[in-house]
């Protein structure tokens, strides 16, 4: 199995794309600020799973990778309030982009109870 195949790595990398697509429309004063913000934190659950993922011999590096993971994906849903609360996305947006948050959240919670399901002696 390559990481690729991993449900919360495929979720995360999806919720973080359509984020960008979606903060593309962000005003250009939010450049430097909120947009570049949820842009990093939304890829940083993606890339800490990775990390994860390479250090699942070490079961210990495995589990701090994946807190490190959901600390970003709730550090983006912090940001996606923001964005609401600015009127940068409406409702409905809001709505799917949390709902695609917590999903990965209980992914990555799953893995971090089961590290032995994911290759981590």
């Amino acid at each position: 199995m390559q990481f690729q195949d991993l449900l919360a790595y495929k979720k995360s990398f999806a919720l973080a794309m359509k984020i960008f697509h979606a903060s593309k429309n962000f005003p250009k004063e939010e450049k430097y600020s909120l947009t570049d913000q949820i842009r990093r934190s939304s890829r940083s659950v993606s890339a800490n799973i990775v990390e994860s993922y390479r250090k699942r011999s070490y079961p210990k590096h495995f589990i701090s990778k994946l807190t490190d993971s959901d600390a970003e994906n709730s550090e983006t849903q912090t940001w996606l309030e923001f964005a609401f609360k600015c009127d940068y996305i409406d409702q409905i947006t809001f709505n799917d982009f949390i709902k695609d948050s917590e999903e990965v959240g209980k992914l990555l919670n799953y893995m971090i109870n089961n590290p032995s399901k994911f290759g981590s002696n």
